[in-house]
């Protein structure tokens, strides 16, 4: 139930942002090159919101898997050893969080202090800096879900994006006519 509504509120929020700051991109492009005039706090506007896209979709990443990372000595031992492998990365990965929280969340308490705005903009800059804390508690609650799927045997190790795998597959699937993963047009077809 939490993990839905975490997902769900993750997914939402990533793609405001990424329309957000396409829109305030393109409006701000047309102003410039068809007005000759613009938003001088545009840029950075975009700026906050492409930090808050990335430490927002990093714990997103963890979720779907797209993380990369070379796991091809790992893959070589038993599945038990896999599995304290992975361990080590999530605890690995819960201390960085644990680290980004404290300092994000003491960047916060500093700039509220000083009550101090951005730069070109009327944005308190504690409010654009929460995100660092908020992104930091949004990984390691995916990574402590990957730990707990590790524990109780519901998955092996830490997935990663393997995008060697998927082009292989995208070959496979190009050479025997289907597309998508769909295997019923090769299984109707005549072995020669």
């Amino acid at each position: 139930m939490i993990s839905t509504v975490v997902t769900r509120l993750e997914e939402g929020i990533i793609a405001l942002l990424l329309a957000a700051m396409t829109s305030l991109t393109f409006v701000n492009v047309v102003m410039r090159y068809v007005f000759n005039s613009g938003l001088t706090w545009a840029l950075e506007i975009t700026e906050f919101l492409f930090a808050w896209l990335i430490l927002f979709g990093m714990s997103y990443g963890v979720k779907v898997g797209s993380h990369i990372g070379v796991d091809a000595l790992v893959r070589l031992f038993p599945d038990r050893v896999q599995r304290v492998i992975g361990l080590i990365v999530v605890a690995t990965g819960i201390l960085y969080s644990s680290w980004l929280i404290i300092g994000g969340w003491e960047l916060v308490s500093f700039n509220h202090m000083l009550e101090m705005e951005a730069e070109d903009s009327p944005l308190m800059l504690w409010f654009v800096y929460l995100i660092m804390p908020v992104g930091a508690a949004l990984l390691a609650f995916r990574l402590a879900q990957v730990g707990w799927r590790i524990i109780t045997g519901k998955q092996v190790g830490f997935n990663l994006a393997d995008e060697a795998r998927e082009a292989i597959d995208q070959l496979n699937h190009a050479g025997d006519g289907t597309a998508d993963g769909d295997k019923t047009a090769s299984a109707s077809k005549p072995n020669a």
